[in-house]
């Protein structure tokens, strides 16, 4: 599943090929039609993301909700659009571009009042303005969950995925089994801002980059990662490799439903 710096890239994505123009919108694998016909033709206003949603404002109240879930993928083009597959559920098109939307887990059209319940049920994303990284703390630090866990609670903070809590918490040296409520203020702090200086580089980049400059493969003479997730990172899907700072061996488990990487040298109790 995308991370949330691919959803705010996405987002600029759309603005950048949408923004103010009035595109046209179909559903050539017809789940959409009904709304599709709604929008088509009427203004992109305003593109948003929170987490790991996204969402595409058209006339006032009028939102797009996608979440692309496990499946979902984005393509961008140059117009003219090539015939679309049935595979599409969403397409947008202009004089310019086209984008077209396969697989999401969701893709709805919802009023101001449905968006603005999403976001409620939302935590703090880092890369938005309007986070409130205390607001996080206060639930991080009330609760017993693992700190592994707990990062990736959308409820507790949004957008981040399995890659980023686990490299953020190898970057700070925390053992991701310590309980939330030992997770200090100082140590909250430096994560967060961890967190929100990573994921801005994923977005610019559209990669995910977590290993510092004296660790980059040029740094130590060491090969570049070979992985389809792509970008440098310290311990993610590396089990059973060296640690690039210890040279222990990096150790994977299953926590909270997904495949979680540390260093337990590291990452000491």
């Amino acid at each position: 599943m995308p991370e949330g710096h691919t959803i705010h890239r996405l987002a600029q994505d759309y603005a950048a090929a949408f923004l103010r123009t009035a595109p046209q919108v179909t559903s050539p694998q017809g789940k959409f039609t009904d709304s599709a016909a709604l929008l088509t033709g009427t203004e992109l206003t305003a593109t948003e993301a929170h987490g790991k949603h996204l969402f595409l404002g058209f006339r006032a109240g009028e939102w797009i909700h996608i979440h692309l879930g496990l499946f979902g993928k984005v393509t961008f083009g140059p117009a003219p659009a090539p015939r679309p597959t049935d595979t599409v559920r969403l397409r947008l098109a202009n004089s310019t571009s086209y984008v077209d939307l396969r697989g999401p887990t969701t893709c709805a059209l919802i009023t101001d009042s449905e968006k603005g319940a999403i976001h409620g049920r939302l935590g703090p994303d880092p890369l938005r303005e309007d986070a409130d990284p205390k607001a996080a703390y206060r639930r991080v630090s009330r609760s017993r969950t693992t700190i592994a866990a707990l990062l990736m609670d959308q409820k507790v903070v949004a957008g981040v995925g399995n890659v980023y809590r686990a490299e953020v918490l190898f970057r700070h040296r925390i053992d991701p089994y310590r309980t939330g409520n030992s997770v200090t203020p100082a140590e909250w702090d430096a994560i967060w801002q961890d967190l929100a200086d990573l994921m801005r580089e994923g977005v610019r980049n559209n990669r995910i980059d977590t290993v510092r400059p004296e660790h980059t493969p040029e740094a130590m003479g060491r090969p570049p990662r070979v992985d389809d997730h792509g970008g440098e990172v310290y311990v993610y899907r590396r089990a059973n490799l060296p640690c690039l700072i210890c040279g222990g061996e990096i150790r994977t488990a299953d926590l909270a439903a997904r495949n979680l990487f540390w260093c337990p040298t590291c990452q000491k109790p």
